[in-house]
């Protein structure tokens, strides 16, 4: 693999894990932010504490070494995470920017699963 490929792919990927383990922590802790938007949605708080466990493990598991097969379930569950969002939003009428921000961590997602080298895919 590449110097530049490399870079890109933890670039990437941090930029997506990130927003998992801040968010999950958020979720976890039922901020006044996450309740909010969660309400807002038309979902209950509990939904919370399940998108944040999800959302940390996710986080993770992208940045750790190994678990080929875990890394690939953390993926497929960022993609569900982030296009459940994006529609929710739009479900609401929610300004743009609240469905573009999901699909933007859609697109890194994708570029991070590309980009990983061979010893984080099956």
């Amino acid at each position: 693999m590449g110097k530049g490929r490399t870079i890109a792919y933890w670039v990437t990927t941090v930029l997506v894990a990130l927003p998992m383990l801040f968010g999950g922590v958020a979720d976890l802790l039922h901020v006044d932010d996450a309740l909010e938007v969660i309400e807002r949605l038309g979902y209950p708080a509990y939904v919370l504490t399940i998108l944040g466990f999800w959302k940390v493990g996710a986080g993770i598991t992208l940045l750790v070494p190994g678990l080929p097969r875990l890394k690939e379930w953390a993926y497929a569950g960022i993609v569900f995470d982030v296009t459940g969002a994006a529609w929710s939003h739009m479900a609401v009428d929610d300004p743009a920017s609240d469905v573009i921000s999901p699909l933007v961590i859609l697109v890194l997602t994708a570029v991070s699963w590309r980009l990983r080298p061979a010893s984080r895919t099956l």
